[in-house]
C-alpha cells in the first residue's frame, strides 16, 4: 500500500488549500481513511475521516471549514481530498494522510497513533 500526498503550501489567514492523497497497491474499498495534522511541540491529532460506508468524521476545531471526500472513479487507486477553508494560524501543521483496514471511521480519528498505513505528510502553513 502507498499512499501519497499532495497540495500542502503557504496562505494567509481565511484562505483555502485542497490536499490530495492517492492510495494504491491494495483495494480502496477495504480501508477506512483519514487526515491527520501535527504541529511544532504538539501531539498529532486527528482532522477528517471516511469510513468504508462514506461515513464522515470531524474534529471539532475544522468543522464548517473542512471537508473530506473520495473519488474512487478509478479502480487501482483512490483519492481522498481535504477542502480547507477559512484556514486559521493554528491550522498550521504537517499534514498526514493514513488508512486504516476495516475499522470505524470514529475509531480511526480518535487513535492518531493506530493506522495501518500513513504517508510522509504535506506543510500546510497559515500566515496571520
Amino acid at each position: 500500500v502507498e499512499l501519497r500526498e499532495s497540495g500542502g503550501g503557504s496562505v494567509q489567514t481565511g484562505g483555502s488549500l485542497r490536499l490530495s492523497c492517492t492510495l494504491s497497491g491494495h483495494s480502496y474499498k477495504d480501508f477506512t481513511m483519514a487526515w491527520f495534522r501535527q504541529a511544532p511541540g504538539k501531539q498529532r491529532e486527528g482532522v477528517a475521516s471516511i469510513g468504508l460506508d462514506g461515513d464522515t468524521r470531524y474534529t471539532n476545531s475544522v468543522k464548517g471549514r473542512f471537508t473530506i471526500s473520495l473519488d474512487n472513479a478509478k479502480d487501482a487507486e483512490v483519492t481522498m481530498y481535504l477542502q480547507m477553508n477559512n484556514l486559521r494560524p493554528d491550522d498550521t501543521a504537517m499534514y498526514v494522510c493514513a488508512a486504516d483496514y476495516g475499522c470505524a471511521s470514529d475509531w480511526l480519528l480518535a487513535h492518531p497513533y493506530g493506522m495501518d498505513y500513513r504517508g510522509t505528510g504535506t506543510q500546510v502553513t497559515i500566515s496571520s
